[in-house]
């Protein structure tokens, strides 16, 4: 019995703190997933659509995550994995924010600014991670100028401005969505210099593992970002 749960747990890696973070991402982002996709109707619905695009984040990191343990515990490199990930469930949380400002005026653009802008982000951060390592910390630099840009347009920007017009849940919702973007966030260049050499290795004497950041920064950012919907539909 023993032998089976350090199989079904760990990947028979009962030790492995990645493998562990793995799996408890995928089960605490598919409960997230049945709980968003419970939740639809929360507060009469009308936050419907916002509380869909949480249960579809969650649910598709929980998938991602399933893969990525496998291929961990195998040997395997995640890296393509995470970003194949990212690249749906960022621009996903991006349209969270047009989704509760669209009733304040947002219009289409604002959204496909932050699509285009997190997707600049999330390739840059590929290319150097995964393509052209000997310049990551070039890569590393594009693409952290354009999470400045995402996170200029909702704390400064038109974002910002739609929010405080709506006033309210919608700003409370906002504002707390916007500190999950520069604070939780953060974590992700954190676990880039980690994997990554250049001018930053002295960060490398963190006794921290690139997946372990990753993994927890996921858990907290993409439930987060959903319970802060969950909120704002059942406020008054």
């Amino acid at each position: 019995m023993e032998n089976f749960l350090n199989i079904f747990l760990l990947g028979d890696v009962p030790n492995d703190l990645v493998s562990f973070t793995f799996f408890i991402g995928t089960m605490a982002m598919m409960a997230a997933s049945v709980f968003f996709f419970l939740s639809l109707d929360a507060g009469g619905g009308k936050w419907r659509t916002s509380m869909l695009v949480s249960g579809l984040i969650t649910f598709i990191a929980a998938v991602h995550y399933y893969y990525m343990r496998d291929a961990s515990v195998s040997g395997g490199d995640v890296t393509f994995f995470r970003y194949v990930d990212w690249i749906l469930t960022v621009p996903l949380m991006c349209v969270e924010f047009y989704l509760i400002l669209a009733k304040a005026g947002a219009k289409k653009s604002l959204m496909w600014k932050l699509i285009f802008w997190s997707t600049v982000m999330l390739v840059f951060g590929y290319v150097g991670e995964a393509i052209d390592r000997d310049n990551a910390w070039l890569w590393g630099l594009v693409s952290g100028a354009a999470y400045f840009y995402v996170a200029y347009m909702i704390w400064l920007g038109e974002a910002k401005a739609l929010a405080e017009k709506a006033g309210g849940a919608v700003l409370e919702a906002h504002n707390a969505l916007c500190w999950f973007v520069l604070v939780g966030w953060s974590i992700y260049p954190i676990g880039y210099m980690i994997g990554t050499d250049g001018w930053y290795d002295f960060i490398d004497v963190l006794p921290l593992d690139m997946d372990v950041v990753y993994n927890v920064g996921d858990a907290i950012n993409k439930i987060g970002f959903g319970l802060v919907i969950y909120n704002l539909a059942v406020s008054k």
